[in-house]
């Protein structure tokens, strides 16, 4: 009896030993590492077969076809793996939202209707269960963005695997977004419900576009706050804009429609702001218009069904490879709220079965969305001089079936694949005895 005590108390020791609360963010690169003998997906649509990745201090060193010439290297011998950039989701609410239905773990929205002072990066959890699950398919960047009000904030791009948000911050402040409200009519909206209560006009198109005067008075108030030679007051939610003006930021643009993607473009270009579409459901209809005016778009999740019952079913899934045609910088993003954006690179996959090639659906998810957020300089493709975000996986990264990343770097550190599902999955093979 003595002895099965001591077996099962070995056991779950074990166990608790690889518990998620004992996974540690990895310490910074102290050898040179080489990977040799795999399929190399630059990330900017160039493959080398057989190559290799060389990288040194957290920085990519070489990239070129595989060597057995490598002295004081660490050598990972990659044959029959592929190997790519870090992948990147340009739209996300990981570490700010973590159960859903528990309010003591959602930090995502704030209430007010021009919240421009809100950042996300300082209500950023480090230690969310999520982001394991997300390092684990090869996620290394998420661009967190805020919720709630018209204008929410500014989303900060957070590399997943630090101690704290200060560790985390990749690029601090990179945009200010604000939400189009629903200018259709058709799906009833804020005033549609308000007005059940009597307390909104029954026109929901007059009340949106009421609430986007409000922000444009607004930017038309901070821009004489900045015009200003001295101030009797400090205002925060004017001084939190002040990086738009100066083209410093991205202004983030949430809509759907043609309607309005047109009025949120309008209303940046009025104030010479620097514009992304977020959503951008309809974006495919007006790609002239968006490349006259330089506007790059982020994608919702390919799995959805289209906005309007006139569309194609299948409209979401050829989005990008319009977009591609047309030549619109595009990303691609997951925002469904029950993978918590797991399923980014499935979403690039299924743009790849609908028109776009398979470097090309990659480049969505890593070099594109890194223009896009403007950290392409330091990441988003394995090119020398660039930081070390590498993932290495069995199979295609596109593919459900074979994708299996069995090592990722973050700046050069070789970070933790574990997580709170796979633990559980081990757990449960170990209770019902399944090899």
């Amino acid at each position: 009896i003595m002895k099965q005590i001591l077996t099962l108390i070995t056991c779950l020791l074990l166990f608790k030993s690889n518990a998620q609360e004992t996974v540690y963010p990895a310490k910074a690169q102290q050898k040179t590492i080489a990977l040799i003998n795999a399929t190399v997906h630059i990330g900017n649509g160039e493959i080398i077969e057989n190559g290799m990745v060389l990288f040194s201090k957290g920085k990519i060193v070489d990239v070129k076809p595989s060597t057995t010439n490598i002295a004081d290297a660490q050598v990972i011998d990659c044959k029959g793996k592929h190997i790519y950039p870090g992948l990147i989701t340009p739209q996300s609410n990981v570490g700010l939202n973590e159960i859903s239905s528990t309010r003591a773990t959602v930090d995502e929205r704030e209430l007010g209707e021009i919240n421009s002072n809100v950042r996300s990066v300082i209500a950023y959890n480090a230690d969310s269960k999520i982001i394991g699950t997300m390092r684990a398919n090869g996620i290394l960047m998420a661009n967190i963005i805020p919720q709630g009000g018209i204008i929410s904030g500014t989303s900060s791009v957070m590399q997943l695997d630090a101690w704290n948000w200060e560790d985390a911050a990749y690029k601090i402040d990179g945009g200010m977004h604000f939400r189009i409200p629903n200018l259709s009519g058709a799906r009833g909206g804020r005033a549609a419900f308000l007005a059940q209560f009597g307390g909104a006009p029954t026109d929901p198109i007059k009340a949106a576009m009421d609430r986007i005067e409000n922000v444009r008075v607004f930017f038309h108030h901070a821009k004489a706050y900045f015009n200003e030679a001295k101030h009797e007051h400090t205002n925060l939610k004017f001084e939190a804009v002040k990086p738009l003006f100066e083209q410093k930021q991205n202004f983030y643009v949430h809509a759907q429609t043609v309607k309005e993607i047109q009025v949120g473009v309008s209303f940046a270009k009025e104030f010479g702001f620097k514009t992304v579409v977020i959503g951008g459901a309809d974006s495919w209809m007006i790609t002239d218009y968006l490349k006259e005016n330089n506007v790059a778009v982020i994608l919702d999740e390919m799995h959805s069904l289209p906005v309007t019952q006139d569309d194609d079913v299948d409209q979401p899934y050829k989005t990008p490879f319009l977009l591609q045609q047309a030549g619109v910088l595009f990303a691609i993003g997951d925002v469904d709220a029950n993978t918590k954006g797991r399923n980014l690179m499935f979403n690039a996959g299924t743009a790849a079965a609908y028109g776009l090639t398979k470097e090309q659906a990659l480049q969505s998810i890593t070099l594109n969305a890194a223009k896009i957020l403007g950290i392409d300089d330091k990441t988003g493709s394995l090119e020398k001089g660039k930081d070390a975000n590498i993932i290495i996986s069995d199979g295609d990264i596109l593919d459900m079936k074979s994708s299996n990343v069995t090592y990722a770097f973050i700046q050069g550190r070789a970070v933790s694949l574990d997580n709170k599902q796979k633990q559980l999955y081990e757990k449960y093979k170990y209770k019902y005895n399944i090899k």
